[in-house]
């Protein structure tokens, strides 16, 4: 039974690699941005979310303020689609990551606290970067249309 959902890596001794729940969601609370958990889980695609992140911070440099540019700002896309993964893989019973990631590994995880402490921290980390971002946005939007003109921050 293969799963459409993941590629897996078959071993030497027949059994797919497997895939731990908690190093998924550490992957896309911190490196999410960069589609890192996607490298881990086998995703075809995962070099797309990659290369767009990569892409548009070499955009960004090319700007006298890097990170008040406009690709920069895009970043707040893939980085809150990484959040939203974190929690997702951290707040999903074991079975499900299983049945979905791990099928053919001969494996199942049994997790105990670390994806809810990340589930915790990426709800902290996520907000605050989400929030952050928002508030760079409006500000650069306002700016660029005039509606600040005149105001001293």
């Amino acid at each position: 039974m293969t799963m459409p959902h993941a590629e897996s890596t078959i071993t030497a001794a027949g059994y797919a690699r497997h895939k731990s729940k908690t190093a998924a969601a550490l992957l896309a609370a911190v490196l999410g941005v960069f589609g890192a958990h996607g490298w881990y889980l086998g995703r075809r695609k995962a070099w797309v979310l990659t290369a767009v992140s990569c892409a548009l911070l070499v955009l960004s440099r090319f700007y006298p303020v890097w990170w008040d540019s406009p690709p920069f700002l895009l970043l707040i896309i893939p980085a809150t689609a990484g959040y939203i993964e974190a929690l997702v893989f951290a707040l999903k019973p074991d079975a499900w990551f299983d049945a979905r990631y791990n099928a053919l590994s001969g494996r199942v995880n049994k997790t105990r606290w670390g994806p809810i402490i990340i589930a915790i921290l990426t709800t902290l980390l996520g907000c605050t970067v989400l929030m952050l971002g928002i508030a760079v946005i409006v500000m650069h939007v306002y700016i660029a249309m005039g509606w600040l003109d005149g105001y001293v921050f």
